[in-house]
């Protein structure tokens, strides 16, 4: 059989199992979406309690922050899947599971992209805001955050990408997102140049077409002439 016959046999293999992979796609962009909505929930407090919180609290944010992004991730899957959620009574299923641990993960991580955007910010404008008789909390939520935001959204892109690149660990614990179908072709085919080439092609464009929908966005949300130091 010719090297050309080979190869349009492998390609037609593979094309069967194509709609499988894809389909992973989706979980893929859960695992994403899940992780960044968590991660900001988390850090964008974080960021706030390390510039304006007590020192006890800062110091409590720098553990948090340094623990999740010194422990690799595959380590944090197998602690909290196996060992942390069981030991609290919670047996979470794969996903579940995936999209929390990436989110703590991620809080760590956006902590940080919070905390030098808000640091950016010139500190007389939040004094400005109390001296004209706004609270704390409304000085740094009508004042600060508005423009830290924005500040902080070019780091907030390389996030999105952070993350979809770690989805693909998520494999280990059977969530069936991209990486984990393809393996399973694999298997099934015993070819695995072309299925994880695809693969790498899905992650490539999810990099690219998420990518360039934020940057879309902070295009049209940007304060002109406002640079964040971050």
């Amino acid at each position: 059989m010719s090297v050309y016959s080979k190869l349009l046999r492998l390609m037609v293999t593979v094309w069967d199992y194509l709609p499988y992979i894809l389909e992973g796609v989706w979980w893929t962009l859960g695992l994403v979406a899940g992780g960044l909505a968590l991660g900001f929930i988390i850090g964008l407090p974080l960021s706030i309690a390390q510039v304006y919180g007590h020192r006890t609290l800062k110091a409590i944010v720098e553990v948090y922050a340094w623990f999740f992004r010194s422990v690799p991730l595959l380590v944090l899957l197998f602690l909290f899947y196996w060992g942390i959620f069981p030991a609290l009574g919670y047996k979470l299923d794969p996903l579940t599971c995936s999209i929390l641990v990436l989110g703590f993960r991620s809080g760590g991580y956006q902590s940080q992209i919070f905390r030098g955007a808000i640091q950016s910010i010139g500190e007389g404008q939040y004094i400005a805001a109390r001296t004209l008789g706004m609270s704390k909390l409304q000085g740094i939520y009508h004042i600060i955050l508005p423009q830290a935001l924005r500040i902080a959204f070019p780091g907030w892109v390389n996030e999105y990408a952070i993350i979809l690149k770690d989805s693909a660990i998520c494999f280990v614990l059977g969530v069936m997102e991209i990486l984990t179908r393809t393996r399973y072709v694999v298997m099934a085919t015993l070819e695995p140049l072309l299925p994880y080439f695809i693969a790498g092609g899905l992650f490539i464009i999810l990099t690219y077409g998420g990518t360039k929908l934020v940057n879309i966005v902070y295009e049209k949300t940007k304060i002109p002439g406002l640079i964040g130091r971050i």
